[in-house]
């Protein structure tokens, strides 16, 4: 179980008590008067629906208050496509069906364009590491950043003499080898989708780039670093390896949602996500036994994901400009964080809660690993390349050329050194389009 302090249950009492007026449909008065209920009013939600569990898991909370408020309406206009989550809400944009309350991962760009509004402070004290850019938390995290790591097929390690887990990088090779050499492909990508790429990627960058320099964005910003230095080639090196020789051939046809097909079915022994997959996993095979691990790099350090990131629930200005509408918004939001539904939420994706009071739910054991890596205080917690802001903003369309960029070196078998000469090129070009250098 995930358990709470005594001084986070002290403050839980106090907040469980006010959320208890909110999801009942309206702020009451400490007199135990009447709660004025919220008027009729509609309003829409969007949120990133490549993730089928958290997907899931956000359409049964929005049902839940509806049923408990059917003066409200919620309109979800959240889709998969195939367009990256950036680009579909920028066309959402564009034809004036811009969402009112968010999941919002681009927070200083719309910031900034005025397209999203500060959240309310009662649902900022919520928070237990709110994330704060141009003065204001513009973010609800709907959970911590979790750490990423290899989600393994206990039978397949079994069956190919592997009976302890990696503690360097080389060891991780070997471990590949052996797997590869018991008759099973080692790796599953899901290559398909741009944003799965990026797990490997970013776990390479951290590894070698950002663990080392959090301020390497903005080093590269002002030409004082480059993509040709030695620890990026190491890193991208490394990345053009594993999928050379380890991966599934087939990774650029093989979407997100299918790796656990593979993997439960015994096509391939491992995929490298996130905690996020361990219910898909399960649910696809109660009897598959997984277990999960952070990759260490070569000296033996536990690098991950996991530091807060500036992104979340957000209120469109529009929208906090409405007082109907943004009443609405700030009572599904208390409800959304309130112990109940959150640790209901937060058990069906396997997620890491981001307010002060820690609902108690129910982990899994590969869960409990992961939360053993972040609260490890040997862990290096770090974030992916376009998660920072301020100085180290990159420009937006840059990640996803990068992983662009990176694809085609795999299957071309390009030159790593001539692929990020490019990268100084493209970056520099997109940073002066945009104004972050001259």
């Amino acid at each position: 179980m995930y358990k709470i302090s005594k001084k986070q249950t002290a403050a839980g009492i106090l907040t469980i008590a006010i959320l208890a007026s909110c999801s009942a449909g309206g702020s009451g008065d400490e007199g135990g008067g009447k709660v004025e209920p919220l008027r009729s009013v509609t309003f829409s939600i969007a949120y990133a629906a490549g993730d089928m569990a958290t997907t899931q898991a956000l359409k049964a909370v929005i049902a839940a208050y509806m049923q408990a408020n059917p003066n409200v309406t919620i309109n979800d206009i959240s889709e998969i496509s195939s367009s990256a989550y950036l680009d579909w809400l920028k066309i959402k944009d564009a034809v004036g069906e811009f969402p009112d309350l968010l999941e919002m991962r681009d927070t200083e760009a719309f910031a900034a364009a005025g397209k999203i509004a500060p959240l309310p402070q009662e649902l900022v004290e919520l928070l237990d590491h709110p994330v704060q850019v141009y003065g204001q938390v513009w973010n609800a995290p709907l959970y911590e950043t979790p750490p990423q790591g290899i989600i393994y097929s206990k039978k397949a390690y079994a069956a190919a003499g592997i009976t302890s887990l990696p503690q360097t990088y080389d060891e991780f090779l070997a471990v590949q080898e052996k797997l590869k050499a018991s008759g099973i492909t080692p790796l599953v990508a899901g290559g398909k989708d741009l944003f799965h790429l990026g797990f490997w990627i970013n776990k390479f960058l951290i590894d070698n780039v950002y663990a080392l320099d959090p301020d390497w964005n903005a080093h590269r910003t002002a030409g004082e670093v480059s993509f040709t230095d030695t620890n990026v080639i190491q890193a991208v090196s490394d990345f053009k390896q594993l999928f050379t020789r380890y991966v599934d051939p087939g990774w650029q046809n093989i979407g997100d949602n299918q790796t656990v097909s593979f993997l439960v079915s015994g096509k391939a022994a491992q995929l490298y996500s996130g905690p996020w997959m361990f219910s898909p996993i399960s649910a696809a095979d109660p009897a598959f036994e997984f277990g999960f691990y952070a990759v260490p790099d070569r000296s033996g350090q536990v690098k991950v994901t996991g530091l807060p990131s500036l992104a979340g629930w957000s209120y469109s200005a529009e929208a906090a400009g409405d007082p109907v509408k943004s009443a609405a918004i700030k009572d599904f939001l208390h409800f959304f964080f309130s112990p109940e539904q959150y640790g209901t939420f937060l058990a069906a994706i396997n997620g890491i809660p981001a307010t002060i009071v820690k609902p108690v739910y129910p982990v899994s054991e590969p869960m409990e690993e992961a939360l053993r890596i972040l609260d490890d205080p040997q862990t290096v917690k770090s974030r992916m390349i376009n998660n920072w802001w301020g100085g180290n903003t990159i420009p937006q369309q840059f990640r996803n050329w990068y992983y662009k960029l990176l694809e085609e070196l795999v299957v071309s078998n390009g030159d790593v050194s001539s692929a990020m000469k490019e990268a100084d090129r493209e970056y520099d070009r997109q940073a002066r389009e945009e104004g972050l250098k001259e």
